[in-house]
């Protein structure tokens, strides 16, 4: 990415300063033609009161996308676990801001939804009625638009009515008015979600019978789909559109980028904030700054939402 121009007027003479090299902590430094002082660009820190190298940061941030455990990541860099998870919390509250930055009144034409699922410090079975509520099973509502592959919302929570509803909400503040097509899992909820929110759209649902895994099978093996039924709910669905393809695909992504989601590990998450600014980072991550190997551009370049490929420094700034 091409460094932005900078440039700095004299205080005193209120003339533009000439750029004078760099000072030794990476700034740019400006001289006065007219008086001769010296002055250097603005110090920022886009971590705010961390101090970690900026280089550090992103190489960290680098490798819990590549799908890097946090251990891993602290062997590697050297930072300590828990610096390296208050730099996940501050990137992926940045992250959140530009997801509900940008991606806003987005054309759509066809939109895919799906919930992944992990869980928080235990799984469901293991949750007691005095634990913290947010243990246990957290499925995360996704929604991606399927010829530009841009993932328009995201939302965790428990796989219920309340968070189909907020999930589906925020999909409609992300996307501009108008009739598209829309398919889901066969997911009950969004039975009454999509045509209470949407007026205008055509949603169909795809719902795939899965065979019963052999016994030994059943917790190493994905099962095998058995039949595809395609339920049309409202509106006029086109049969040829009819697809989840796209965003199981991506699910698939972020199992492999993302430990946390990572199945048969002891990599899941102990708290529901860690685990929410991990999906965010990497969505947005997703969207701005991986480039989709159909595509050859990021998603958001494809949505002409911004013109080039985002770096880590740059969603950190």
């Amino acid at each position: 990415m091409a460094q932005a121009k900078v440039t700095m007027n004299c205080p005193d003479c209120d003339v533009r300063c000439a750029s004078f090299g760099k000072h030794r902590n990476g700034l740019r430094r400006f001289r006065c033609g007219q008086c001769g002082k010296t002055y250097t660009e603005p110090h920022q820190n886009p971590l705010g009161s961390m101090t970690v190298p900026l280089e550090k940061a992103v190489l960290a941030l680098r490798m819990l996308l590549e799908g890097s455990s946090v251990r891993s990541v602290e062997r590697t860099t050297e930072l300590h676990r828990d610096t390296i998870l208050k730099l996940l919390m501050v990137a992926g509250e940045k992250c959140e801001k530009i997801m509900s930055r940008y991606i806003r009144n987005v054309p759509v034409q066809d939109v895919e939804v799906d919930e992944v699922w992990d869980y928080i410090g235990k799984k469901e079975k293991r949750v007691r009625p005095e634990d913290d509520q947010n243990l246990g099973d957290c499925y995360t509502f996704v929604a991606i638009e399927r010829n530009t592959k841009l993932v328009l919302n995201i939302a965790n929570g428990k796989r219920d009515q309340v968070t189909t509803n907020a999930f589906i909400e925020g999909l409609r503040n992300a996307i501009a008015p108008g009739r598209f097509q829309i398919t889901s899992d066969g997911f009950a909820p969004y039975k009454t979600s999509i045509p209470d929110t949407f007026r205008s759209v055509d949603y169909a649902m795809l719902i795939k019978v899965y065979r019963a895994a052999p016994e030994g099978e059943r917790k190493y093996s994905p099962a095998e789909v058995s039949s595809v039924e395609v339920v049309p709910v409202c509106g006029s669905p086109d049969p040829d559109r009819i697809c989840t393809s796209i965003i199981e695909r991506s699910n698939l992504s972020l199992r492999m980028g993302c430990r946390r989601f990572t199945r048969l590990t002891n990599a899941f998450s102990r708290k529901w904030e860690n685990h929410w600014s991990a999906v965010t980072l990497w969505y947005t991550y997703y969207n701005f700054c991986r480039i989709h190997k159909s595509l050859r551009v990021t998603p958001a370049m494809e949505a002409q939402i911004t013109d080039h490929q985002w770096s880590i420094a740059e969603l950190l700034a």
